[in-house]
């Protein structure tokens, strides 16, 4: 049996022997749109449950009494996500130019929550050369204050500080695209702005080591999700004008090809739900029992590009192992672990996963990251963590308390032996844009 993993640009190829007793769960294909730019253009025009963006557009001018005044924020997303902002960012500038809105009046806003700026080059590469030479483009900066407003508290308790000049245009449109996500439910909506533009005060209560530990916190749970719930909280704060709205939504699905399968636009909250079921149908799959042994990825490029962001394949491998089995994870980590944020020393200054999680958990404890390093050593807890990396040594997956795995095949053989031929094993070479779960 051969099978290609999602692994960097280029994936990467496993062969097992095909009586052995193994199981591949992907997502259930679906095409790409033919024309992703014109379903975009259709979508804007036929919102789900708000009237057509470039009518909430020319609302707003009429209220501003003319273009010089107003203000229109566009929200997308970082380097981390395979978002195809190259193609979303054009439709949605060209309805509204079409509108009457003026480049002058426009920001993009790169939601970057905690991670890294991006280059000028990720810039350019992201969205085009066009749009960063003719439009004005902030990246959120979580750890300067003196950026960020604040809108008081959440229902949760914590203090929603957010991006200044976001809250100050008159209407946001928030995008970006749908995929099942490991404590927020799924991606997309409301995350956009929280933690996309917050500041560093409120990710850290969002992502709190009580908000993590949530039951509900988990892959495919919005309602009853205290993660989402906020998130959804704080965007809907922003919205200043009722009349027309101050808020749209503009969410895309992709397949393993990275292509638009889907456009979800309008109400923030109706356009989401609708995303989150299509995604809900095409991505989580149900598996009878659970697995000796979990090969998986997280997605390939740009997912994969460090450690951090691999906790994702790590947590989904996760929800189907057996107790005390073993996952191999397959990332590129050309990012490495990454040297930026507080995830690596967090993990360097443990012995082990069951130090790391007594750490966080401490009273008063709150550092940047915590969350990653805090599910990831739930899963290790679990199951046994091996890493295949190229950009990684073995020095450096050791000290981030994994094991390292040069062969992938080799590892998986090994593990086998020590089982027995009996033993089930499960290939998810999308990561987590598959989610399996117990049927129980």
């Amino acid at each position: 049996m051969k099978v290609k993993l999602a692994y960097g640009k280029s994936g990467l190829a496993v062969e097992f022997p095909d009586d052995w007793d193994v199981t591949v769960i992907e997502p259930r294909f679906a095409p790409g749109l033919a024309d992703e730019a014109g379903a975009i253009r259709t979508a804007l025009r036929s919102p789900i449950g708000c009237e057509p963006l470039a009518t909430i557009a020319q609302e707003h001018l009429a209220q501003k009494g003319g273009g010089t005044r107003l203000r229109v924020g566009i929200i997308f997303s970082d380097i981390t996500r395979p978002a195809p902002n190259h193609i979303i960012l054009p439709a949605l500038l060209a309805e509204l130019h079409a509108a009457g809105i003026q480049p002058d009046s426009i920001t993009l806003f790169n939601a970057l929550g905690t991670h890294r700026p991006n280059t000028q080059a990720e810039l350019r590469a992201m969205l085009g050369d066009d749009i960063v030479r003719h439009y004005r483009v902030e990246q959120n900066n979580a750890f300067d204050p003196g950026t960020q407003a604040n809108l008081g508290r959440s229902s949760r308790g914590h203090d929603i500080w957010l991006n200044r000049s976001l809250l100050e245009c008159d209407l946001k449109i928030l995008t970006g695209f749908i995929e099942p996500h490991f404590f927020a439910g799924f991606s997309g909506g409301g995350k956009a702005v929280m933690p996309g533009m917050a500041g560093l005060r409120t990710v850290l209560g969002n992502h709190d080591a009580e908000m993590i530990g949530n039951p509900n916190a988990t892959w495919g749970v919005t309602h009853g999700n205290p993660i989402w719930e906020e998130a959804r909280e704080a965007a809907l704060r922003t919205n200043r004008s009722t009349s027309p709205t101050g808020l749209f939504l503009l969410n895309v699905t992709l397949n393993r090809d990275k292509r638009i399968t889907g456009i979800f636009a309008g109400d923030l909250d109706a356009a989401h739900a609708q995303g989150c079921a299509f995604v809900r149908r095409t991505a989580m799959v149900p598996v009878a029992a659970p697995f000796d042994i979990v090969v998986t990825t997280n997605s390939g490029y740009p997912l994969d590009l460090n450690l951090y962001q691999t906790v994702k394949g790590m947590c989904a491998a996760s929800q189907v192992v057996k107790p005390n089995g073993a996952i191999i994870a397959a990332a590129e980590c050309w990012d490495g672990i990454p040297d930026h944020g507080l995830y690596g020393k967090l993990l360097r200054e443990a012995s082990s996963p069951r130090e790391l999680l007594e750490r966080i958990h401490t009273p008063g404890f709150l550092e940047q990251d915590q969350w990653e390093a805090q599910i990831q050593a739930n899963v290790q807890l679990k199951a046994d963590v091996y890493l295949h990396s190229a950009g990684l040594t073995d020095e450096q997956v050791a000290r981030a308390l994994l094991k390292p795995c040069r062969d992938i095949e080799a590892t998986v053989t090994e593990l086998r032996q020590r089982i027995g031929p009996q033993a089930r094993i499960c290939i998810l070479p999308e990561g987590p844009q598959t989610v399996a779960y117990l049927q129980s």
